[in-house]
């Protein structure tokens, strides 16, 4: 049965044209669509047809492109409608700042930081798919969210798993949490044959389907670091309470092991929609048209440590926890920039991390943000240095 709101419960989409956006979207339809919803503000970037089209139909208040330049674009688009239109980092803002209950983050990159911030000091419920809030403003984010009253529902399928899973009662009880990684398409691969790889090949996620970024961050498992440090920030943890283990086949999406050595895990199929729709749903669970899982039809499932020689984007990852400060910003405008370079083929896929390392060698001794001004200067220095060093190592 679905949960029915009196009033509708007001929501705004940030990112409504990617990958989490769409899935957030079904999800709103299969929970009763514009009977229990109100859509305060759909945002995108340069996918104007979809933007639009997605605006009339749910009937949101408010659209807004990134792009500028693709302000009359959605205008024209939305003509007729009575759907107000904005446009860039100030429109951005204003879709923050209606009065929602409950904000989707997904706008990819620190473009989504200070909107996400803005939504949170309200007071509103985060349902946090934007990785930058944690990894480059970590603790300005989480004393935002302290200080308005707002939750905080990871959607990410491995956090979801994680707060799933946390017994908050016993929260002093939690040993460590297990972020399970399926390894990607070069899982299986030495050093030597991920030198040459291709955009194309890293891109092919063998379980998920996802947006570039993402997939190229599961081939490299960057996106399994940048998961090791929100884990820190969502779940207020020692970095040596953050685990990773290989998982190919994506069934068990983390866990949590408890000082009695009880391990509580959260099983299901590969499909974003159950952690969008935990999160748009807490502390209640809805019905989900996806597909259950059939123990009878596992064979198996498989578990190997990380190899970190292969993939240093862990290593990394654990030096930003140790290190503290503005390494985490640091590390995520270096891995940003390096990302940028591969798929323009600039430099090799092995070379990403060789610049992440070496821009946070170089920018190890920053101090703690006291804004975000602060996270700003660090990632704009962070880009001019992995531009450089890009430069050096470029094809």
């Amino acid at each position: 049965m679905t949960q029915s709101f009196d009033p509708p419960r007001r929501l705004t989409i940030m990112g409504s044209t990617g990958s989490i956006g769409t899935s957030t979207l079904d999800v709103i339809r299969q929970q009763g669509g514009r009977d229990c919803f109100e859509i305060m503000a759909l945002t995108g970037n340069s996918n104007i047809a979809l933007l639009a089209e997605q605006a009339i139909t749910t009937g949101a208040k408010l659209a807004v492109t990134a792009d500028e330049t693709q302000y009359k674009a959605l205008q024209d688009a939305l003509s007729g409608h009575g759907i107000a239109v904005a446009a860039g980092a100030s429109g951005l803002q204003e879709a923050a700042s209606l009065e929602a209950d409950w904000v989707m983050a997904a706008i990819v990159g620190v473009a989504g930081l200070k909107p996400t911030l803005t939504a949170a000091a309200r007071g509103a419920d985060i349902a946090l798919a934007n990785k930058e809030c944690l990894v480059s403003a970590g603790d300005l984010f989480i004393e935002t969210i302290r200080k308005s009253g707002g939750r905080l529902l990871p959607v990410d399928s491995e956090h979801s798993a994680i707060f799933q899973c946390l017994d908050e009662r016993h929260r002093d009880a939690v040993e460590r949490i297990v972020l399970t990684a399926s390894g990607g398409p070069f899982r299986s691969f030495s050093r030597e044959q991920m030198a040459d790889v291709d955009v194309e090949t890293a891109r092919a996620h063998p379980n998920w389907s996802m947006g570039l970024k993402v997939s190229v961050g599961s081939a490299s498992m960057f996106n399994k670091a940048l998961e090791m440090i929100e884990a820190k920030f969502l779940f207020d943890l020692a970095p040596e309470q953050v685990e990773v283990i290989i998982h190919p086949q994506s069934i068990i999406h983390s866990m949590v092991g408890y000082t009695d050595g009880s391990v509580l895990a959260q099983l299901g199929v590969p499909d974003m929609r159950t952690a969008i729709g935990y999160a748009l749903s807490y502390p209640h669970r809805q019905p989900l048209d996806v597909d259950r899982l059939d123990f009878a039809r596992l064979s198996r499932l498989d578990f190997e440590a990380p190899d970190e020689k292969r993939f240093p984007a862990l290593r990394l990852a654990r030096q930003v926890l140790e290190r503290g400060g503005l390494q985490g910003a640091v590390f995520s405008a270096a891995e940003e920039a390096a990302f940028d370079a591969f798929v323009a083929g600039h430099i090799r896929f092995l070379a990403m991390a060789d610049v992440v390392e070496e821009v946070m060698d170089d920018m190890k001794h920053l101090p703690k943000a006291n804004s975000l001004d602060d996270i700003f200067a660090a990632d704009a220095e962070a880009h001019r240095r992995a531009k450089d060093c890009v430069s050096r190592k470029a094809l």
